[in-house]
């Protein structure tokens, strides 16, 4: 047992120390003053999100980019509360070019139809979502616009982390989800990119079309993202750049309870199973042993069958690589206020994560009120 914790925590801390270095490698682009060129469809599924559109909608009334050069498309995708009822009078005080659209359900996964249903009718070649559950910082398009124009780009990855966080339970989300951020970048930093978030995600309509959508995929629920970067990563690995600047950021919220934090994370793994992408499936198996064999080693001391002070030498260098990794990331998200909370996070996440990697390989969840099957 000795040997083989050894043996996964040495690969692990490999794996996860490239990363903490190669995350420096993606250079932070600077926002130039030069003339905006690109024209965006912006495209907004929602569902039940009465709660949170108001807020995303404000955020997109101050946005500094050209009226003229950017639409944004809503996707209606049969809410059963007032969502509907905010958006529409939200566009008939605007003078944005917005549409609000009925998602025009053709496969088993609502947003991927949605976002679908969306392209057919934008008018702009470059397509960019986020989640009706965001904050769009004010030079979000001016960011994008800019980085497109100095790069060869078809599809560009945009930095997401969590805002309103307070108390235990959201700062174990956001050090979870800045450890993602960073490998989401470290993962450029090395030339393997293997994660993305639809939060924040642009690509060219014609690409998209090119690239058949979401065909292949669209039997599982989730994963507009990471299927759809797998896909045009295979088509031409150096049309994919991450965009990483503090004015790219799109701010969305952590889960109100562990509950629905269980079931996000459970939707999450039930993606993983179906990555094409090797590197990112070793990635997640490289997690999910190095969690494990932490798991079963305190098990194993708990009953007396594994040293104490082996156990935490071994949790501590896990402890401290992660938190290399995390510090880097929380910096530059400049969330540093966060890390007073890593080390009962850390306590908790190998368990978590386990539980959660268990439980989504073989259950069903639930999301926005709907049921899917593994």
């Amino acid at each position: 047992m000795l040997v083989i914790t050894v043996v996964i925590l040495l690969l692990y801390l490999f794996l996860i120390g490239k990363f903490a270095f190669a995350f420096d490698k993606v250079t932070v682009f600077k926002l130039n003053d030069s003339p905006a060129k690109t024209k965006f469809t912006v495209i907004v599924p929602f569902r039940n999100e009465a709660e949170n559109l108001p807020t995303l909608l404000k955020s997109i009334s101050t946005l500094n980019y050209q009226n003229s050069l950017f639409e944004i498309i809503l996707v209606n995708d049969d809410s059963e509360d007032p969502s509907k009822d905010i958006v529409t009078k939200f566009i008939s005080t605007s003078t944005l070019d917005i549409k609000l659209i009925e998602n025009e359900r053709q496969s088993n996964s609502p947003k991927k139809d949605a976002i679908s249903s969306a392209i057919k009718i934008s008018n702009y070649d470059w397509i960019i979502t986020t989640d009706a559950d965001c904050v769009l910082p004010k030079y979000w398009l001016d960011s994008f616009d800019a980085f497109i124009q100095q790069n060869d780009a078809k599809m560009v990855v945009g930095p997401v982390t969590y805002h309103q966080v307070n108390g235990f339970l959201k700062h174990f989300q956001l050090l979870d989800f800045l450890s993602l951020t960073g490998s989401t970048i470290a993962g450029f930093g090395i030339g393997k990119p293997f994660l993305c978030n639809g939060a924040n995600l642009a690509y060219k309509a014609s690409f998209f079309n090119s690239l058949n959508g979401f065909e292949g995929n669209d039997t599982i629920a989730s994963g507009d993202d990471i299927f759809l970067m797998e896909k045009a990563l295979k088509t031409d690995v150096n049309s994919v750049r991450y965009l990483k600047s503090t004015h790219a950021v799109v701010q969305t919220i952590p889960q109100p309870d562990f509950k629905s934090l269980l079931s996000q994370r459970i939707r999450w793994a039930n993606k993983t199973s179906n990555y094409n992408n090797n590197f990112a499936k070793l990635v997640g198996l490289m997690v999910l042993l190095a969690n494990s064999v932490i798991v079963i080693g305190f098990v194993l001391m708990v009953l007396g069958l594994f040293h104490f002070k082996t156990f935490t030498y071994l949790f501590l260098l896990k402890l401290l690589i992660d938190f290399l990794l995390i510090y880097k990331t929380s910096v530059f998200f400049s969330k540093e206020q966060a890390l007073k909370y890593y080390l009962p996070s850390s306590l908790l996440y190998p368990f978590f994560s386990v539980y959660v990697a268990v439980v989504g390989s073989f259950s069903s969840y639930k999301w926005k009120d709907r049921r899917f099957k593994k």
